[in-house]
Order: C-alpha cells, then structure tokens, then sequence
C-alpha cells in the first residue's frame, strides 16, 4: 500500500515523504512522539477549549517545525511516520496556510 506524508508551508513550500521503505510506527508510538515534539516546539492548541484533536497536533507540530525541522531527514522521517501511524492513514496531507490536515 502506498503510504506518503506531504507538508505545504507558507511561501508554497512542499515537503512529501515516501514511507514506503519506513519502517512503520505503532499508534500509540507515533501519538506520543507527536506529544512530545509539541511541547519541545512550545506549540499551542488551536481550539479556545483547549482540546487538542490529533489532526490539530499534526498541523501545528508542521507549523512549529517550519523550513528548518522539515528541511532535517531524520525528524522529518519520524514526524511523516509518527503523522501516518497517529492518523491511521497511509496518505496524510498538512497544509499550513491553510490550517488544513486532509487524507
């Protein structure tokens, strides 16, 4: 099955990530690398409740990370991984302009 991870951020900036040669994460392993990598980037929850959805996690994650984490093959190996395992769907598109997080 095919399995990809694409990230647009400002400025039309694309990242894809083939997974198909990854080795795939666990649920819970990728839903707990991306709680940690939010609290390391500092991010914030978009909902005035405070209730973080995962999908919400994954683009605001994206969003800290900019150009520079994206840009780095190993985190954004994991992020692409943890993405598609947290989601449970093989192809997970992030576009951060448009604060949208599509399968």
């Amino acid at each position: 099955m095919h399995s990809e991870v694409s990230v647009r951020l400002a400025g039309n900036q694309e990242f894809r990530f083939d997974l198909a040669s990854a080795e795939p994460m666990a649920h819970e392993e990728g839903r707990r690398w991306l709680d940690e990598q939010f609290t390391r980037l500092d991010c914030e929850p978009l909902r005035a409740s405070g209730k973080v959805l995962l999908a919400d996690k994954v683009l605001v994650v994206a969003q800290a990370a900019g150009s520079p984490l994206m840009g780095d093959p190993q985190w954004s190996r994991d992020f692409a991984r943890a993405a598609s395992a947290a989601l449970a769907r093989p192809v997970v598109r992030v576009d951060v302009p448009a604060m949208a997080v599509t399968f």
